[in-house]
């Protein structure tokens, strides 16, 4: 099981550098006139996306899923970084989508987009590592029993016309 910690805190920290750090790479688009340094740039964005972050996302979400049927932790601090988990996921195929468009002819990355990508990235890493060394305890925002192992269940089979096994 450490091999299996070991192995997920390298993936999440280099999804994490890359998530913060393309944006970077993006801001260069405005500035670069000749088409070879475009192609340049363009595949370096892509490589980094393609062949590391996305592997290192794949690896780490499925480090975590073994690691989560491992330890069993159902506590608050715990779902909570998952939603941060999530907002990682939803930064990462934004990224997927600007790289896509970035490169066609006349666009640019404006550097408030830069900040803005950038600074959200930032948060939620920061927000992930609070989580997982601090495990704080939750406010009591959502009932209780929101939190309890099946509860989603539970509350899908208060609305759903079909049973649920």
């Amino acid at each position: 099981m450490i091999f299996l910690k070991f192995i997920h805190i390298i993936a999440i920290s280099i999804w994490a550098a890359g998530l913060v750090s393309l944006p970077g790479l993006y801001v260069q688009r405005a500035r670069i006139q000749l088409d070879e340094d475009l192609y340049r740039l363009q595949n370096v964005v892509r490589f980094s996306y393609v062949k590391v972050l996305s592997p290192a996302a794949f690896i780490a979400i499925g480090t975590g899923t073994a690691l989560t049927f491992l330890q069993l932790p159902f506590s608050e601090w715990f779902s909570m970084k998952l939603a941060l988990v999530g907002a990682m996921v939803v930064i990462h195929v934004m990224t997927g989508l600007v790289i896509i468009r970035l490169f066609d002819e006349g666009e640019a990355y404006p550097v408030w987009r830069f900040l803005l990508a950038t600074i959200a990235s930032t948060l939620i890493v920061g927000g992930i590592l609070f989580m997982v060394l601090a495990r704080p305890d939750a406010p009591a925002i959502l009932p209780a029993n929101w939190s309890e192992p099946g509860a989603l269940k539970r509350m899908i089979a208060q609305i759903s016309p079909w049973a649920i096994p």
